[in-house]
């Protein structure tokens, strides 16, 4: 960086004011378009990642736009073909006009270090932008905007780091078949020696992961349902049952998780957790009816749940970007390796100008953001959703994807969606009444009928798989116990198990 001494006044004795210069590196910037122009497959090195606007010198940008045009069209770019570009050009004619174009590709001896040149001027680029970031946020700071709190502020920087940070990584490259094998052979491999026999984070629920596979790193799973069908009691029993086979296999199975509860205080999470494991009914607890043998019964379960690699953020209204943020800075602390979002549509969008995205816009905005976060982390993340109105208008209850609100990014971006639906709560109300042309054995006849339907589905639910991109759909029945909001396994002998649709 080049740091230069100029007289701002002229006054005599005036001090000297230095300025910098922004990074930049003119030599590596004419040694790559001289080693293009003499020779176009040169362009294959540094193609990929280098754009016209990482240039500094605006003739240099000119210069490597028209290149690229010529070479995409399949023609040939050299200093006579480009000549009649740049006869009329004031930026060219400063500096030489199509003569500059000639001496640099004189000037080029060898090709051999072209792709270093060219990170070289991507990174002097990065360099740029972060200082302009750097500058907006100074500016922007000072502003005291009274719309604009600080916070927000802090997320837009943080945005505009990660989407620099994104474009700035010029790693990716096509990787060999074997390479990929031998990852997919590890990884059925640490299955086989698994005593769940699931190739991803163990959810708890035996028929749960023989249909799924385990909750898959990379993998965005949307579990979806009305009000009141338990899928914030089944996402906190998956998560929990991740992190406690975590603790209890010495990292082997499961993993840490980080719970965003954006509903639920971190207070009533653990609550619910203390409830199910102490088995003390938690509307009991709520309503102080606990009797002086409970309290041992909260003693131990609360030792034990504190050695558990549970993490819980109960911070209302978070952005997709403070979420990547969060994400990032625990898995670097504590080795996260599952995130459970309650709930998507309680999520706000990153972009500054909110008020102008409709909320369709917005979710696909935060799924969007969810699916990089689990990719970028390489983990799975559940995110809960809530289902229409239209629901309940149907006769058959059962949740399709149709029903999802915002469906069409939630269904596109998500690898896995799941809704959870429990006719009990809907048989327990539509008790039928006795008609007034009915007789009364008729009557007892349908009412017979009905009880006996409600005994089927007694403390069981239903997890129906409607989409899944590495595996079939289904329905998964689970055992429900309401008295401590607990998903299990359903036993053999009330009938249960998973069956393909």
């Amino acid at each position: 960086m080049d740091t230069k001494l100029i007289d701002p006044s002229g006054f005599a004795g005036a001090a000297p004011v230095s300025y910098r210069t922004p990074p930049h590196n003119e030599e590596a910037e004419q040694t790559v378009l001289g080693a293009i122009l003499v020779n176009n497959k040169a362009f294959e090195k540094v193609g990929e990642f280098l754009r016209p606007e990482h240039f500094f010198d605006p003739a240099n940008q000119k210069i490597y736009q028209a290149v690229l045009k010529m070479i995409d069209r399949g023609q040939v770019a050299n200093p006579i073909t480009l000549k009649a570009y740049f006869e009329q050009d004031r930026d060219l004619s400063e500096i030489g006009g199509p003569e500059y174009l000639a001496r640099l590709a004189a000037a080029i001896v060898t090709v051999h270090n072209l792709e270093d040149y060219g990170r070289v001027i991507h990174d002097a680029f990065l360099r740029r932008q972060l200082i302009e970031v750097g500058e907006d946020m100074v500016n922007q700071a000072y502003k005291h905007d009274i719309d604009i709190a600080a916070n927000d502020q802090i997320e837009d920087a943080e945005k505009k780091l990660f989407e620099l940070a994104a474009t700035g990584d010029i790693k990716g490259d096509f990787i060999p078949f074997d390479r990929a094998l031998t990852a997919a052979i590890a990884s059925a491999e640490a299955a086989f020696r698994r005593s769940s026999h699931v190739t991803g984070v163990t959810s708890g629920l035996r028929d749960l992961d023989a249909k799924l596979g385990g909750l898959h790193p990379s993998d965005l799973l949307i579990l979806a349902g009305r009000p009141s069908m338990g899928k914030t009691a089944l996402a906190t029993n998956i998560a929990f049952n991740a992190a406690k086979a975590y603790m209890l296999s010495g990292g082997k199975e499961g993993a840490p998780v980080g719970f965003f509860s954006l509903e639920m205080s971190a207070e009533q999470l653990a609550l619910r957790i203390l409830a199910d494991q102490a088995e003390v009914s938690g509307d009991k607890i709520r309503r102080g009816e606990i009797t002086a043998t409970d309290f041992p019964k909260f003693v131990e379960a609360s030792q034990y749940l504190a050695r558990v690699p549970f993490f819980v953020d109960d911070t209302p209204a978070l952005t997709i970007t403070a979420v990547r943020t969060r994400a990032r800075r625990l898995k670097r602390t504590h080795g996260l390796g599952l995130i459970v979002v309650d709930y998507l549509q309680l999520l706000r969008g990153g972009g500054s100008n909110r008020g102008e995205q409709n909320r369709v816009q917005e979710i696909s905005e935060i799924t969007r953001g969810l699916k990089a976060i689990a990719k970028e982390l390489d983990l799975p993340v559940i995110a809960l959703s809530q289902l229409s109105r239209s629901v309940e208008s149907r006769e058959d209850k059962r949740p399709q994807l149709s029903d999802l609100r915002e469906s069409g990014s939630i269904e596109q971006d998500a690898d896995v969606v799941m809704f959870v639906f429990r006719e009990q709560y809907y048989l327990e109300r539509a008790e039928p009444g006795r008609r007034p042309d009915e007789s009364e054995d008729k009557y007892n006849d349908r009412y017979a009928q009905w009880q006996d339907r409600l005994a089927q589905v007694h403390n069981t639910a239903d997890v129906i798989i409607g989409k899944q991109r590495h595996g079939p759909v289904g329905t998964v029945r689970l055992y429900f116990d309401g008295n401590y909001t607990r998903f299990g396994d359903l036993d053999t002998q009330h009938g249960g198990g998973s069956y393909d649709e």
